[in-house]
């Protein structure tokens, strides 16, 4: 999801950084993808360590991993959950940032068949933070999967761009 969305942005003549860490863990063990995004060169190139966005993906991580660590006051944070934003916000104890919430894994499972939430993902942050164009994510897509591929992985981020809310 970090390399497709800063691919669409580097389309848009936007300046990008995206890139993931690995931990010492086992295989299955959490990742972190970074993404910077910016009209001006990027000069820094380390780890993001107070996100103006959040996003995670795999919705088993929201008990295991501190996903609010170091996110700006005014931050975003984008869960794929089936639960209630107003559930989510005090489990968690998201006070300050705004909450986006779509259950990506339903739209994956009816559009793709599969739990592979990463594209209805990319497409909940850029409703939820307007960092790309649809136009921009579809080119994208065509330029990393084969044409049936690209098409419902699109279908996916327009209806989780359609669907993504304070639930």
């Amino acid at each position: 999801m970090s390399r497709l969305l800063a691919y669409s942005a580097l389309l848009e003549g936007k300046f990008v950084q995206s890139f993931p860490e690995f931990g010492p863990e086992r295989g299955g063990a959490p990742i972190l993808g970074f993404t910077r995004i910016s009209d001006e060169p990027i000069d820094v190139h380390s780890q993001i360590y107070n996100p103006d966005i959040v996003v995670v993906l795999d919705p088993t991580l929201l008990k295991t991993v501190n996903f609010t660590e170091g996110l700006t006051d005014s931050g975003k944070v984008i869960l794929n959950s089936d639960k209630q934003a107003e559930e989510l916000r005090k489990d968690f104890r998201i006070e300050n940032a705004s909450l986006y919430v779509v259950d990506a894994r339903r739209i994956a499972l009816d559009i793709l068949g599969r739990p592979i939430y990463n594209t209805a993902m990319l497409g909940a942050l850029i409703k939820a933070a307007p960092l790309s164009s649809l136009d921009s994510i579809s080119k994208a897509l065509c330029q990393h999967f084969s044409k049936p591929m690209a098409e419902a992985n699109m279908k996916a981020v327009r209806r989780a761009h359609e669907e993504v809310g304070t639930r």
